[in-house]
């Protein structure tokens, strides 16, 4: 894989997962409720969730991507709109956020913590329609999938770890600032605008050669 389109992949992986969407979320109501010690357990959870997710993604993505072009043209109309409608549901919800809901059972030990971070990672709509709408121009069809798939995972799936870490620790330094509604109101209404520039983006997207 040419070095500058890994930096691009990325710069748009960092992207998303700067955006708050459920698995950010949920990061910070770990944070706001149980502290830095379980920041490390939430961390992993979250890698975890994105390996699943992204690793089932990309099994029937490479037959798609060397299918041809018009396959390449639909998926990408499909994860534009998804991701378009993805971010209107996130502007309208804003508002609603509620820490307190995706934290039930917040006394939960490390090993709990590890398990619910993990499933509501893999089971995050937003990851799963980034992976499908944006992979595509990150992948060579002449040249062997395999190895850049597993560029491509271990990338995405380490600087997941890092950003819900940071998220976690710094979540712990701001509990009383974060977990304000207006806060938490502004926080979704810029990952649902960013979800809808995304998904212009993808529209425009070009199918690597």
């Amino acid at each position: 894989m040419p070095f500058d389109l890994w930096l691009t992949f990325v710069a748009a992986s960092t992207a998303l997962l700067l955006i708050p969407g459920p698995t950010i979320l949920l990061v910070l109501s770990y944070a706001l409720t149980q502290g830095r010690q379980v920041a490390v357990a939430t961390a992993a959870g979250v890698a975890l969730g994105d390996l699943i997710a992204m690793s089932a993604s990309l099994l029937g993505l490479g037959a798609i991507v060397l299918a041809s072009a018009t396959a390449f043209t639909v998926l990408k109309w499909v994860g534009a709109v998804y991701l378009l409608w993805l971010g209107f549901k996130m502007l309208r919800s804003a508002g609603t956020t509620d820490l307190g809901d995706l934290a039930k059972g917040s006394d939960l030990p490390a090993r709990g913590v590890f398990g619910h971070a993990a499933a509501v990672t893999a089971l995050n709509p937003k990851s799963i329609g980034f992976f499908i709408a944006f992979v595509p121009q990150f992948i060579t069809p002449i040249a062997p999938m395999l190895p850049q798939f597993a560029i491509l995972i271990a990338t995405f799936v380490t600087l997941a770890a890092l950003n819900a870490l940071a998220y976690a620790l710094l979540a712990d330094k701001m509990r009383s600032r974060i977990s304000r509604p207006a806060v938490l109101r502004s926080l979704t209404r810029l990952g649902g605008a960013t979800l809808m520039g995304m998904g212009v983006l993808t529209a425009t997207l070009k199918r690597a050669s």
